[in-house]
């Protein structure tokens, strides 16, 4: 099939009102990633290295400085949704050039000319992601343990703390998809990826309060989809952690941003085959 025939394929968002068949085609994109991922993991251990390094290095050493002002917390209490988020990024906003590679090797021209809604492909990746996201929760919740980081273990700031990851993980990855539809190449992805990351990260606040920034980085970090997230983290995962905004204001952005992204990646799936 030709790319002008993929591109008048109708973009199966007007499919969600069959959710078996949108939730189903999700499942099944989610499964094989799961699949791939189960038999090489050898990603999920190389991106624990980083998280372990920023608490066991970076951590330890400004908590002895008292350098930074977190309140009632700690300092690596502090920064451990910080690094959490971090990971859901790191691993995220590279997961774009898997569908690259799945377009070079024609995987993503058999998707788009299956029944399923190019929604639901798009919602399937993220939820792929998602898997990678709450692997690297429960790595840096397990070194926060051992470096007695007072966590909530109550069930359901467990499960809030979940469905964060979940959405935080959504919201990066679809990011990321977006921007590898309109790049096409692994070169220029690879590029754009590692221009972003940092400033995303550093114009948060993962590794200080927003309150110790300047006011034309504050306006950006409010800005900062990333902030959010950290912010919901914070609040669910640390004892007597509190949120600058509230946890309304948290999911509402995550939850309205990833929304809005799985639409416009659903939108721009069919161009990376042209």
């Amino acid at each position: 099939m030709t790319s002008a025939a993929l591109a008048e394929r109708p973009n199966g968002l007007g499919k969600l009102t069959a959710p078996v068949t949108f939730a189903g085609a999700a499942w099944a994109i989610a499964d094989a990633e799961a699949r791939k991922l189960a038999r090489d993991p050898t990603e999920l251990i190389s991106r624990a290295v980083q998280p372990a390094l920023w608490l066991l290095v970076f951590g330890e050493v400004f908590t002895r400085l008292h350098a930074i002002p977190t309140g009632s917390l700690s300092y690596i209490a502090f920064m451990t949704p910080g690094v959490l988020a971090q990971s859901v990024l790191f691993s995220s906003i590279f997961y774009g050039i898997a569908i690259i590679w799945e377009r070079d090797l024609g995987i993503v021209h058999k998707l788009l000319v299956s029944p399923a809604p190019r929604a639901a492909l798009v919602t399937g990746k993220a939820l792929a992601a998602s898997i990678r996201g709450l692997v690297q929760g429960l790595i840096v919740a397990l070194l926060a343990v051992m470096l007695g980081v007072p966590l909530r273990l109550d069930p359901r700031a467990l499960l809030g703390t979940v469905v964060v990851v979940v959405l935080g993980s959504a919201v990066f990855s679809t990011f990321s998809l977006t921007i590898a539809c309109l790049v096409k190449t692994r070169e220029r992805f690879m590029g754009i990826g590692q221009v972003l990351t940092m400033p995303l990260f550093f114009a948060s606040n993962a590794i200080y309060p927003i309150a110790v920034m300047p006011p034309w980085l504050r306006a950006i970090a409010w800005m900062n989809p990333l902030t959010y997230l950290v912010d919901a983290l914070r609040t669910l995962m640390i004892a007597g952690g509190q949120s600058s905004t509230g946890l309304p204001i948290d999911f509402a952005v995550l939850i309205g941003t990833s929304v809005l992204l799985v639409i416009v990646a659903a939108r721009l799936l069919p161009g990376i085959v042209r």
